[in-house]
């Protein structure tokens, strides 16, 4: 599944921050699918949607 980095933000907030949560949160608000996910090399969590096919894939 490929997906659409929204925003990306640092694993080392202060504790009990959790920015990127926050983040997807609203956007879901928004009716936007967005979950947070781990990205280990870059040490940040990163705030993803899928990708929607376009029609010049087929």
């Amino acid at each position: 599944m490929r997906r659409t980095v929204l925003e990306q933000f640092p694993a080392g907030g202060p504790r009990g921050s959790r920015p990127a949560e926050e983040f997807a949160a609203a956007r879901r608000c928004e009716g936007v699918a967005a979950e947070v996910v781990m990205d280990l090399e870059r040490d940040a969590f990163l705030v993803v949607v899928p990708r929607q096919p376009t029609d010049a894939s087929r």
